[in-house]
């Protein structure tokens, strides 16, 4: 996945002591992702606003806030995690993504 025309912001966003790291890009439409990576280990991160999440290398194990099945999705994969919700993710080994806010 490549992205031309954008904004980067260096300043990272930190979750979890440093096992989950981004960095947000303003495309020249105006759309806000983030490009990230996440470290072996078990989070939970909630939504305000809907994403999509792009999984570009590795792997990993998601449940959706308020479903009980746990979903595997791999490079060239991704899920939705609708507004005000929420999602837990489990990584065996390093997982980077594009983390898109759906409108």
């Amino acid at each position: 996945m490549q992205f031309e025309n954008v904004t980067a912001l260096a300043e990272a966003n930190i979750y979890f002591e440093g096992k989950v790291v981004s960095h947000t890009i303003i495309t020249a439409s105006g759309d806000k992702k983030t490009l990230g990576v996440i470290l072996p280990g078990s989070f939970h991160f909630g939504t305000a606003a809907a994403e999509r999440m792009d999984v570009t290398a590795g792997s990993c194990l998601v449940t959706l806030d308020g479903e009980s099945e746990t979903r595997g999705y791999e490079k060239g994969s991704y899920f939705e995690i609708p507004a005000n919700s929420g999602f837990s993710i489990e990584v065996a080994e390093r997982c980077d993504y594009v983390c898109s806010y759906l409108a």
